[in-house]
């Protein structure tokens, strides 16, 4: 096996987590090397759906410097939602006899290598640690400063089972950056910066008829791919949630065991699909228990006094979010699996939900019209515990 050696591979090292390409149409995340096809490299990206017609993998040998150039397969994600910019695969066929450990993309198979971005290929020799479980967090923006309900998360994921969430950070505030550095000391968080507004103009909508713009949602669908991938072979599961939601088992007392139940029941099951439930965060249920004065001066919504949800609409599709197996995922949309190599289990409400604390969907409804679901309070002694340990580390 020919040692990896960068020198000897020439091009510009791409240290970014988003290199835009010289085109200014195409953007490259990272390259990774899909152990479930034969020599193919899976390269995530963003692109223009029309503009983008062809683009060129560039791999070169790292012990003598050959280049093997195929044409990629551009295959951009059908879900877009009309916005110009989308989550892209570029499928890039290797060469039979040699592994490359870097490349490049180029429009042309012409050109000097020297002026392309180089790429390290990830997971050609998947090493490390693995952990049961993975949050991923897509996307942090707009100065985040809900410091309080963030760190109820954390504590609540950890209650769970989680060993690594990772967060695609694009904006947040000072505050909010001491409780990242924090979880980063204690080893829990790992930041994948996101910068995806330096290059394209971003919507924080997931529709581009609701603001036409570029790319939806600060691009969550691309960063939730490359969350996939990141993880494929240091996570036994992946969890794909936003930071105001949380996998709430109602069966059983944390992740492990639900998810070994599940896959008992299921072996050949990859996507396990849960239904997001709304607990308006405008609707408070008083009770002293949890009225704990330190919090008072934290910003943010405290989600023990958050148990009323919206009940269900009658036929109106209750969004999902997911628990994958990422090794068996192909490509990941916000609230289902596009191409799997597995079967995708909808999990029962009496099993687990997402508990989802926001802004009601249905704000005309009165309070009696609300369902009262207390699981979350089944965690509440050793969650104001760990979450009062944090605070007394972190001066608010």
């Amino acid at each position: 096996m020919p040692i990896p050696n960068a020198n000897v591979c020439r091009g510009i090292p791409a240290h970014n987590t988003i290199t835009p390409l010289k085109d200014s149409r195409t953007f490259i995340i990272a390259p990774y090397f899909d152990h479930r096809k034969n020599k193919m490299t899976r390269v995530i990206a963003i692109l223009h759906h029309e503009d983008v017609k062809e683009l060129y993998c560039w791999f070169c040998n790292s012990s003598h410097g050959e280049i093997y150039i195929s044409q990629a397969e551009i295959n951009v994600h059908s879900d877009r939602f009309d916005f110009p910019y989308g989550a892209t695969d570029l499928e890039c066929m290797e060469p039979e006899d040699w592994e490359p450990r870097y490349m490049s993309i180029h429009w042309s198979p012409n050109g000097d290598i020297d002026q392309l971005p180089l790429f390290e290929i990830k997971n050609r020799d998947p090493k490390g640690s693995i952990v049961e479980f993975t949050v991923c967090i897509s996307t942090m923006f707009g100065e985040y400063n809900n410091v309080l309900q963030f760190v109820q998360s954390m504590e609540m994921y950890k209650i769970l089972g989680v060993g690594r969430v990772v967060i695609y950070k694009n904006s947040c505030s000072p505050l909010m950056e001491k409780v990242l550095d924090y979880y980063i000391a204690e080893g829990t968080v790992e930041i994948i910066p996101w910068p995806i507004d330096s290059y394209l103009k971003v919507s924080s909508y997931w529709h581009h008829s609701m603001d036409p713009k570029d790319i939806g949602y600060y691009g969550q669908i691309t960063a939730l791919n490359d969350c996939v991938y990141r993880n494929m072979y240091r996570s036994r599961y992946v969890l794909l949630n936003d930071v105001d939601e949380i996998i709430l088992p109602g069966k059983y007392p944390d992740w492990k065991t639900m998810m070994q139940n599940l896959q008992e029941q299921h072996p050949n099951a990859g996507v396990f699909l849960f239904e997001n439930h709304f607990f308006p965060k405008t609707v408070f249920t008083p009770t002293d228990m949890f009225n704990i004065s330190s919090w008072s001066k934290v910003p943010g919504v405290n989600i023990l006094s958050h148990v009323l949800r919206e009940p269900d609409r009658k036929n109106v599709f209750n969004p999902r979010k997911m628990i994958v197996d990422p090794k068996k995922v192909i490509q990941t949309s916000v609230h289902s699996v596009l191409h799997t190599y597995g079967d995708t289990i909808t999990v029962s409400m009496d099993v687990a939900l997402v508990y989802h604390c926001r802004l009601p969907r249905r704000a005309d409804l009165p309070r009696e019209s609300l369902i009262k679901d207390t699981t979350l309070w089944r965690y509440n002694v050793s969650l104001i515990g760990n979450v009062n340990k944090v605070f007394e580390q972190i001066v608010v």
